[in-house]
């Protein structure tokens, strides 16, 4: 049996005949670029959220940047996230000028442990961001506390987590900006790149706006040095339509999850051998972006090949913590720096969590992964 890692084709199949003759209308129309789509969306992506505001950008990577951008973050600053994360969170503050300061993970959640902020926090300490990782929302009171008391900017990494909440707020309506990726492998992805940034304040986001489209407030006059971050009209005709979906896919993510769980208990590989994602001890929603697991005792790399060669998809979510990453090497990162980041680096495994794998492919899945370890 073919499982694999993830399936656009079905969930397009789901929604095709609504969304070609919109594509249509656009092209007949020939306005791609910002406009009523992009407006409609951002509306109906605001609501979703519980924010004030959302801005349609080109990616998650450049909703960070942006973000950053705004808020006239650079040479001499220093930002507070998470080593482990994919790289576009660390990337966009080396790209500003800024330097990235690393905290390590909490264990349970992978997500950045609060207890550990405000030991790193200097007079050249402007943001922190943190990362909902996996699509489960980090501990955010105490980074809010934290913030508050040191006059800082929290921008949210929502780009896995879109509709996870935070004690009954959605994500990216906690902080002061919340980033969200619509790649089309998340949850709610569109036909190609795509992004948004969420507010909580109307100025900042007004801001944003101007900061997307080159700096100017209108055209030709340019108030800042910005960027050409604006979102496609196509994208957010797709992302429309995608978003009433979303919470119904979203719910069939976590019925999957909760069914793994009675899978691996029943296999009686939970003895130690596999550990599997936990809720966080604060109220959360979890909506599974990925489904990682953790291996233990070295044999991370071995199961994942195993998997692939009896054609299970799979995934290492992420190999290298980012303080060990060549590309920032002046950080003068070493070994040992972060240990619970690098732990995870070394035991993490996505297995296939999406909507439309069939109780048969998960249960392949399972059993594929027990005959891994009796060694057949």
């Amino acid at each position: 049996m073919q499982v694999p890692l993830l399936d656009l084709r079905a969930q397009y199949a789901s929604f095709k005949a609504e969304v070609l003759p919109v594509l249509a209308d656009i092209c007949d129309a020939q306005q791609f670029i910002l406009g009523a789509k992009v407006e409609n969306f951002e509306k109906e992506l605001a609501a979703y959220c519980k924010c004030e505001r959302s801005i349609g950008v080109t990616s998650g990577s450049d909703a960070l940047l942006v973000a950053l951008m705004a808020e006239k973050i650079g040479a001499g600053d220093e930002v507070i996230t998470t080593p482990f994360t994919f790289f576009a969170t660390v990337g966009a503050i080396v790209r500003v000028g800024a330097k990235p300061v690393f905290v390590d993970i909490d264990p349970v959640t992978f997500n950045i442990d609060p207890a550990a902020i405000e030991a790193k926090v200097t007079p050249r300490t402007k943001a922190i961001i943190p990362v909902h990782l996996f699509g489960q929302a980090a501990n955010m009171d105490p980074i809010m506390a934290i913030a508050k008391k040191h006059s800082l900017i929290v921008i949210e990494d929502a780009c896995q987590a879109i509709g996870a909440e935070y004690r009954g707020k959605r994500v990216g309506s906690i902080g002061d900006y919340g980033a969200f990726s619509f790649f089309p492998s998340k949850n709610l992805g569109c036909f190609g790149d795509g992004g948004a940034v969420t507010c909580t304040d109307n100025a900042k986001a007004d801001k944003i706006k101007i900061f997307r489209n080159h700096g100017q407030s209108k055209t030709y006059f340019h108030e800042y040095v910005g960027g050409n971050f604006r979102l496609d009209a196509l994208q957010a005709a797709v992302l429309s339509i995608k978003l009433r979906k979303l919470d119904s896919w979203s719910e069939a993510r976590q019925r999957n999850a909760a069914e793994y769980e009675q899978m691996f208990a029943a296999s009686g590989l939970t003895d130690g051998r596999i550990t599997l994602p936990a809720k966080a001890d604060y109220p959360v929603r979890h909506i599974y972006n990925q489904y990682c697991i953790r291996v233990a005792e070295g044999k991370r790399d071995a199961l994942r090949d195993y998997l692939h060669a009896h054609e299970v998809g799979c995934a290492i979510y992420y190999p290298l913590s980012l303080h060990l990453q060549p590309c920032f090497a002046d950080l003068n990162g070493k070994k040992g720096d972060f240990p619970e980041s690098e732990k995870a680096t070394s035991e993490v495994l996505a297995l296939p969590i999406y909507g439309e794998c069939t109780h048969e492919q998960r249960e392949f899945v399972v059993d594929t992964i027990k005959a891994f370890y009796q060694g057949k």
